[in-house]
């Protein structure tokens, strides 16, 4: 990216931080959704401009129903969320489980260029991770995940583990926390969807998947690219596990 261009891109980024920040104060816990409903929907619809948001996506013509955008956080760096624009309260909310409902998460992946835009530079896979916060930890009432690089201190972690490529579930200590970690194959999460896994494998998720926090980190396995799912329903918010300054990559 030439440096007028990206000089460019930084001055509607910190305009959309503003403008996120400004609702997020006055509206609290249902600061998102307005956002996506108030302003980077009509804005969409009417002049293909996605702000204050970076990107609209709606694969249904006639509404919203399976479409999502991708803000800027208001804390700033290299930290971007994915939001649906249908009203989804957050990781409990049942229709994550039908087979119909969009997969955000795999949207997430595709979307992680807005990283790569921020940072000026390409990022390894195993550079990215996407989190959810459990009910208990997060800040906002509409479904949202996280998209930043991964922490260095998790990144060291994972790579210390040996990882199994029996498709199963496996407890891991990460710093002072217990994960559930699933390891998965392939270039995308088109065909896996993360919140559907832990559902069908963890005890009791499907009842309880509110108290659940999830962290998918892309990796590059010795027999090629894959993801690490992680899952607890004790530690706090993932999103403490990414890192908005992107040090990993540096």
């Amino acid at each position: 990216m030439s440096g007028g261009l990206r000089a460019l891109a930084v001055l509607a980024l910190a305009a959309a931080v503003l403008s996120w920040a400004a609702g997020a104060t006055v509206l609290n816990r249902s600061a998102l959704l307005h956002i996506v409903d108030t302003q980077c929907l009509p804005h969409w619809r009417a002049q293909q401009d996605p702000a204050p948001c970076l990107q609209v996506t709606l694969p249904d013509p006639g509404g919203a129903h399976a479409g999502y955008v991708v803000l800027p956080d208001r804390k700033g760096g290299a930290h971007f969320l994915l939001i649906p624009t249908r009203s989804l309260t957050g990781i409990e909310s049942p229709e994550l489980l039908d087979p119909a409902t969009t997969n955000y998460f795999a949207a997430a992946w595709e979307a992680r260029s807005h990283l790569e835009h921020f940072l000026g530079q390409s990022l390894p896979r195993d550079a990215v991770g996407l989190a959810i916060n459990a009910r208990r930890s997060r800040g906002q009432d509409q479904l949202h995940i996280h998209m930043e690089c991964l922490g260095t201190e998790l990144t060291m972690e994972l790579h210390t583990l040996n990882w199994p490529t029996d498709n199963l579930w496996h407890a891991v200590q990460l710093g002072r926390f217990r994960y559930q970690a699933l390891r998965v194959s392939g270039e995308s999460l088109e065909s896996l969807n993360p919140f559907q896994l832990v559902a069908r494998a963890l005890p009791d998720a499907r009842e309880n998947m509110g108290a659940y926090t999830l962290l998918v980190a892309g990796w590059k396995f010795p027999d090629g690219p894959g993801f690490i799912v992680l899952a607890s329903a004790t530690a706090p918010g993932s999103e403490t596990l990414l890192d908005s300054t992107c040090a990993v990559a540096r």
